[in-house]
């Protein structure tokens, strides 16, 4: 678990974050949960979106575990498969109510959009601060702003030279497109949080996330502490060395010169 935690805070020194990166975990078995976990329904009395278990994490440093009591968002109970979709029909009725498709046919290309995740068992997910992490994560929630991502753009390319590939929809965003994007795909993710993430789970107007899988995360820490050394960091170093002007190119000390 070390390693991890270790993780977790050379994210924080070499990025300056606002708040804890999230180790997400994806348990087969309840009985796993890490002792004094807090679940939504049990010690919370309320059904919670999964993004609110993340919000809770980075912001609260509490470790919090759902499974499918313990959901009360429609979009990831399907896409973790804690209730999967029998009849598309009020979904797509939703997404034509909300104006977010135009037709029926789109609302449906939306819907089969969702990455989906198929374990075979309805998992139970846990959130937990990453350098104090509870669990292993599969999964590693980064929030950051633009300029941070470009940091973790440049770690997570730094051993493969590919740019990152994302799907962004503006809906069941970190919740899908970020972890089961992340797990399935075995690779790092830029997220634009939705609009899920933002009302309930209190994602802030500046705020992106990166969905990092597990065996991606030590060699993006690589590539952020390499090019930190060369001075590509963050707070990004802003070049101040020359004389500045002002009006039609008129230097500064001709300003208040006497005749």
């Amino acid at each position: 678990m070390e390693k991890w935690m270790q993780m977790g805070k050379k994210l924080r020194e070499l990025l300056n974050l606002a708040t804890m990166p999230v180790a997400v975990r994806l348990l087969k078995e309840e009985d796993a949960i890490p002792e004094r976990a807090r679940r939504p329904l049990r010690d919370l009395k309320v059904k919670m979106a999964p993004c609110q278990g993340s919000a809770m994490a980075r912001l609260y440093g509490w470790t919090v575990a759902f499974a499918g009591e313990d959901v009360g968002c429609a979009i990831a109970a399907h896409t973790y498969g804690w209730e999967r979709l029998s009849d598309q029909a009020g979904a797509i009725n939703f997404l034509l109510r909300m104006n977010y498709a135009s037709d029926e046919g789109s609302a449906s290309a939306m819907l089969a959009g969702f990455r989906l995740l198929d374990a075979g068992y309805p998992p139970t997910v846990v959130y937990s601060p990453l350098e104090r992490t509870k669990v292993e994560p599969h999964v590693v929630l980064i929030y950051v702003n633009p300029a941070q991502m470009m940091r973790l753009v440049h770690g997570a390319t730094h051993h493969t030279g590919r740019p990152l590939e994302g799907s962004f929809s503006g809906r069941a965003a970190s919740c899908t497109e970020g972890v089961i994007g992340a797990y399935l795909d075995r690779d790092a993710k830029v997220i634009v949080p939705g609009n899920g993430d933002r009302v309930w789970a209190g994602c802030q107007d500046h705020e992106m996330v990166m969905a990092v899988h597990r065996n991606r995360l030590v060699e993006l820490v690589e590539g952020l502490e390499k090019t930190h050394e060369r001075g590509v960091r963050y707070p990004i170093p802003t070049y101040l060395r020359y004389q500045p002007e002002v009006g039609f190119s008129i230097p500064l000390t001709d300003i208040f010169k006497t005749e």
